[in-house]
């Protein structure tokens, strides 16, 4: 099994963090961009501020995990209090450019990443039209969310082709990203998709992975 090491930081960090995750032996990472929604101290625990953000992703195989996201951490402990977050999320395969067939380790052990919070968490993810993550994450919060993160897309298809999940294809997106303890999730869920931008077939999805390895960074 392989995993997904995602950091959530501020802008312009993100290669600080893939290189400290090439020092443990990580290859490439990707930087996406995006923006926090916290609009306080107590909600910087999730939602980081409303800055720019970085969002980095490397994929390692589990056997390596523990040592970059270790890597990691220790680079960022000169970093400010609530610098970002950390977290893991399993994949199952993936295929490389070139490689010419998916990869999948024969044999894939427990989550061992040293998980030193009580509580677990889903990254839910939410796919709306421009203009409507933030009422997303207003309905969140009052479920009980604390700050998300919001990172600009747009659709692929030409008018008139088929819909992706049932999601009407328009070229401005939002992509809201907010960690939540499972144990709101229901309700957060809930809360947005009773939304009015949802009320309109296709005008969204929410989608969620289990956040495995939950860390605050910096000092």
């Amino acid at each position: 099994m392989y995993k997904l090491i995602i950091c959530i930081v501020p802008h312009n960090s993100g290669e600080f963090i893939t290189n400290a995750a090439k020092q443990a032996g990580a290859g490439g990472g990707t930087i996406l961009m995006g923006r926090g929604t916290a609009s306080n101290s107590v909600l910087q625990l999730l939602g980081l501020g409303d800055t720019s953000k970085d969002i980095t992703m490397n994929i390692v195989e589990d056997n390596a995990a523990t040592a970059v996201c270790t890597e990691i951490e220790n680079a960022c402990s000169t970093k400010k209090a609530h610098f970002g977050v950390l977290f893991t999320i399993d994949v199952n395969s993936f295929i490389k450019a070139g490689a010419g067939s998916t990869k999948k380790p024969a044999e894939s052990s427990q989550n061992n990443l040293g998980e030193d919070n009580m509580e677990n968490y889903e990254m839910l993810n939410i796919i709306v039209n421009k203009g409507y993550a933030e009422d997303a994450m207003a309905a969140a919060r009052k479920a009980g969310a604390g700050g998300g993160t919001i990172i600009g897309a747009k659709g692929t298809a030409r008018e008139g082709d088929a819909t992706f999940f049932g999601v009407d294809i328009v070229p401005e997106k939002e992509m809201l990203i907010i960690l939540v303890p499972q144990d709101k999730k229901e309700a957060i869920v809930q809360a947005v998709s009773s939304l009015p931008c949802f009320e309109k077939a296709g005008s969204g999805i929410i989608f969620s992975n289990r956040a495995e390895s939950f860390k605050l960074l910096g000092k």
